[in-house]
């Protein structure tokens, strides 16, 4: 039997939204192993001078709990 977590991850990027999720997955990767699923709960963009600035993602990050 598995054990899951997950965690609430907040991610950037100035490219797009794809990439605020790549960006979440390099960086929880570096400290965890066996990531499942990230699910993306909410998206948003912050503006600078009418155009985009950076794409924002609020996601749930799921992965395995190893056991000892």
């Amino acid at each position: 039997m598995s054990v899951l977590k997950v965690v609430e991850i907040l991610g950037n990027s100035t490219e797009s939204f794809e990439d605020a999720v790549k960006n979440v997955i390099t960086e929880v990767s570096k400290s965890v192993r066996d990531i499942k699923s990230v699910y993306v709960q909410d998206m948003q963009v912050a503006v600078a001078n009418n155009k985009i600035s950076e794409y924002r993602v609020n996601t749930k990050v799921t992965f395995e709990v190893l056991e000892h």
